[in-house]
């Protein structure tokens, strides 16, 4: 029997993550926002690209505009559904809301990567990636995008409105550090940058004077990936304890 419920389980998992796929890749929406994200991504960068002391990143300077587009669209998969009452067939299809929000998490999350990784390349083209401090930077920057997708999906199952849940992620990621500025105690500056999901996130693409960081790379990555657990985590708890 709980070899016969595995496979059942297996199957419904594969189902829904099929179901998802169909969705997203017959919807016209993300196709365009993905061109969108490499495009801003490469544009961006190869305008800002100058010498300096940390040529990577700064060559990878257009993922702070970039990412608004990958927001958009992690929003769009769940909010989209809530919008045109979708979702109340997704979950009769789909019972289980945390292996629908999963599959929603992990579909989106395939192409995002894919796109990242052409947007990095491009813009790292001119730069010996097999250096450590480089690659570093170049995957840690398409996880960075993976990410904010993922806590993307989750605020969106959250709030439900597109509208309100993109706004609620960009605010998330741009305010931070605007504030920040405004902020007089260098104690509490640097409390902000290493908690907030852009500034903690974006360390990663740092390759020089990583000790004058307020947060090492791959922890500051870390602090990203909590905050889209935290999100997917929300997410799920308002579908199960509020959509039934």
């Amino acid at each position: 029997m709980n070899a016969t419920m595995v496979r059942q389980g297996a199957q419904v998992n594969a189902s829904a993550v099929l179901a998802e796929w169909t969705k997203l890749r017959t919807t016209p929406g993300p196709g365009w926002l993905l061109l969108a994200t490499v495009a801003v991504t490469v544009a961006l960068g190869s305008a800002v690209c100058v010498d300096g002391c940390d040529v990577p990143r700064i060559a990878l300077s257009g993922v702070y505009l970039g990412q608004a587009t990958v927001a958009v669209l992690g929003v769009l998969v769940v909010g989209a559904e809530f919008s045109c009452g979708l979702i109340r067939t997704t979950l009769a299809a789909v019972p289980g809301r945390a292996v629908m929000l999963a599959a929603k998490a992990l579909v989106l999350a395939v192409p995002v990567a894919i796109a990242a990784a052409v947007a990095v390349g491009v813009c790292l083209a001119r730069l010996p990636t097999h250096d450590g401090p480089v690659l570093r930077a170049a995957l840690g920057t398409t996880v960075y995008l993976v990410l904010i997708a993922v806590m993307s999906v989750g605020v969106a199952a959250v709030v439900r409105d597109s509208g309100a849940a993109v706004g609620t992620v960009l605010g998330l990621l741009y305010l931070p550090p605007i504030l920040v500025r405004a902020v007089s105690g260098s104690e509490l500056r640097e409390f902000v940058e290493r908690v907030s999901p852009m500034s903690a996130g974006l360390a990663v693409q740092a390759t020089t004077d990583l000790d004058r960081l307020p947060i090492g790379p791959w922890a500051g990555l870390g602090v990203l990936a909590c905050w889209a657990a935290a999100a997917l985590l929300a997410g799920f708890l308002a579908l199960r304890l509020r959509d039934t």
